[in-house]
């Protein structure tokens, strides 16, 4: 027997996965560069923006979803394991892409956030 919360939890996998599928196909046909989960995304945030709110069924997925947010990054672990020679032996060059790229990004995100504050000003 299928409960309830299960129909809600539906709901909220099917508008995701649509969401996801659109950005897909904008992908696919318009935009090749940016990832449709990127894309589908955003289509998500603007129709949660004109809605002015999230629906239960989202709200219950975007809940389930958080609170197994450590599932996640199970294969990104094994991923490590598994090539640990490799990170060995180019250590160097992997921390030092790790801070430049973290130094380029606090960078990019303070000039983001300086040109935006001066625009509200006005």
């Amino acid at each position: 027997m299928i409960r309830d919360g299960s129909h809600v939890m539906i709901s909220g996998l099917v508008q995701i996965l649509l969401f996801q599928g659109l950005g897909e196909l904008i992908t696919h046909f318009l935009l090749p560069l940016i990832p449709g989960p990127v894309i589908g995304l955003i289509l998500l945030l603007g129709f949660l923006a004109l809605r002015k709110g999230v629906n239960a069924s989202l709200d219950e997925v975007a809940i389930t979803f958080s609170q197994h947010f450590g599932l996640l990054f199970v294969p990104a672990a094994v991923g490590v394991v598994m090539f640990w020679p490799h990170l060995k032996a180019h250590a160097v060059a992997i921390a030092a892409a790790l801070v430049v790229s973290v130094i380029l990004t606090i960078a990019v995100t303070a000039l983001v956030l300086k040109v935006l504050s001066r625009g509200s000003r006005k």
